[in-house]
């Protein structure tokens, strides 16, 4: 019977899927007159590729990334700093002359680095660089020196278990991809902890480094003692491993400060053009506003959040108004898990069906190639068809699965997801460290990300029918059927 049920559906699904009613109830046009609405707004995809890349407002997202790092300097989730970003742009907003400008308030974690210290002692007196992971433990005041165990892997340090007790583990593991190593920065310290290490020392995830750490969230779980953990520079992470490799005992010393307070009141900052037609309807645009408590966070997401911004700045500049609501969201406590964006989620979830398209840019705005994107076939082919307006800044690739801690929630859910790709060979030598600095900005670039941002998001606002998805009714039709399925067999 389950077999016969799961036939009758997937028959019955393409029939469905990829079809968005129309507001006269009616289906929607074929894809030649979706294909010809598009190459309609030639003109309007130029109009705003000359403003962003060649006319008055070329480098201004630039220009106001840079007076707002310089002035604010880093973000961190529940420091002050990151309260005078949200009111700055409050206020930045508003004097833009944008709708519907308002902060929805968000509870996220506040933890303080504090002071920081590791030294060398054995076989030689080394300073080392270090960068307290988020969430980390201090040490006890007097700090810690332990004798170090190097290892390679997560199975390794299994296998010398015996060995680490009483130490302090020092990961040398490689870097492959950020998504593949990170797990490192993240499980070190619980995995050191399991065999009975007194504190972790990981090698930074950085695809390059001039003695630079680089540092991110961590991490505790239930049950494992919490044990102080940090990041340290690849240099030093091999320096050690090659003193191990060749019997060299090697003693450290220790001194953290970190501390972690009660959670602090932060706010998702938003700001709209209002639909004229279908007001109700989103395409929604967004950056993060914290950052790590290092560097500018100019690159992550400073970048991404002001070409959010510009996006629609030119839009207004121009005299448009979509036929849809374009909304920013920047959001807050991104660095913790997309802790800001989860709670969005849960307070506009009930409005899912309303939500055209949500688009995240945090991988940098380096010189972009296209965008990343998560949806059904003919929603992709549509997005194809929009990409190809930006022939004359050649940025007309659509790659596959978009890719976003804060869209993530409603792409899960079926809505049409978009991420920003750009020119990403040198987005780890900076990510989470000191050298995220306006320095890494290039305004040329950001103007190129700014217009692609803007044509996209305008053309998808202002078309006469929202993208095609899988209706949540056969969605979960389906996942109700496969998980019945399972449990069936």
């Amino acid at each position: 019977m389950k077999y016969l049920l799961l036939i009758f559906f997937m028959n019955l699904l393409p029939q469905c899927a990829g079809k968005s009613l129309s507001r006269d109830g009616s289906y929607p046009k074929t894809f030649e007159g979706i294909r010809n609405e598009i190459a309609g707004y030639n003109d309007i995809a130029k109009a705003i590729i000359d403003l962003a890349v060649y006319g008055k407002a070329q480098n201004r997202s630039y220009e106001r990334l840079a007076v707002f790092a310089d002035t604010i300097g880093p973000r961190l989730s529940g420091s002050k700093n990151l309260d005078a970003a949200i009111k700055y742009m409050y206020s930045a907003l508003q004097k833009d002359g944008l709708e519907n400008v308002h902060l929805e308030p968000v509870k996220v974690p506040h933890w303080e680095r504090g002071e920081e210290f590791a030294m060398m002692l054995e076989p030689r007196n080394h300073s080392i660089g270090i960068l307290g992971l988020g969430s980390s433990v201090a040490t006890p005041p007097e700090g810690i020196t332990a004798e170090v165990i190097v290892v390679a892997s997560f199975d390794e340090l299994h296998r010398r278990a015996q060995e680490a007790k009483g130490k302090i583990v020092v990961y040398n593991q490689p870097f492959i991809s950020y998504g593949e190593t990170v797990r490192y920065r993240s499980l070190g310290a619980v995995e050191a902890a399991k065999v009975g290490a007194v504190a972790s020392l990981i090698r930074s995830v950085a695809s390059f480094s001039i003695h630079s750490p680089h540092t991110g969230w961590q991490d505790y779980q239930s049950g494992i003692p919490q044990i102080p953990t940090a990041c340290i520079s690849v240099e030093d992470a091999e320096m050690m491993s090659r003193m191990s490799f060749r019997g060299t005992k090697i003693v450290v010393y220790l001194k953290m400060g970190a501390r972690t307070y009660p959670d602090s009141t932060s706010f998702n900052t938003v700001a709209e053009i209002v639909g004229s037609k279908y007001p109700e309807q989103i395409v929604l645009v967004s950056g993060h506003l914290d950052s790590w408590d290092v560097g500018q966070g100019a690159m992550d997401d400073g970048g991404g959040a002001f070409i959010s911004w510009e996006a629609l700045s030119l839009i207004k500049d121009l005299g448009l108004r979509p036929k849809r609501t374009l909304r920013l969201v920047l959001w807050t406590g991104e660095e913790q898990g997309g802790i800001g964006a989860e709670q969005y989620y849960q307070l506009h979830k009930e409005n899912i069906s309303n939500f055209d398209i949500v688009m995240e840019s945090d991988e940098g705005t380096f010189k972009p190639s296209g965008l990343a994107f998560t949806g059904n076939a003919k929603a992709r082919d549509i997005v194809k068809e929009i990409m190809a307006l930006l022939l004359p800044i050649n940025v007309t690739e659509v790659y596959d699965a978009a890719d976003g801690t804060d869209i993530n929630f409603w792409m899960r859910d079926g809505v049409p997801g978009a991420s920003l790709r750009d020119d990403l060979s040198k987005y780890f030598w900076f990510h989470h460290s000191q050298g995220d600095t306006m320095t890494v900005q290039d305004p040329n670039q950001m103007n190129l990300c700014a217009a692609v941002w803007t044509v996209v998001s305008y053309i998808i606002a202002d078309m006469e029918e929202m993208l095609p998805r899988i209706s949540s009714v056969w969605w979960f039709s389906l996942r109700t059927i496969n998980q019945n399925s399972q449990a069936l067999s």
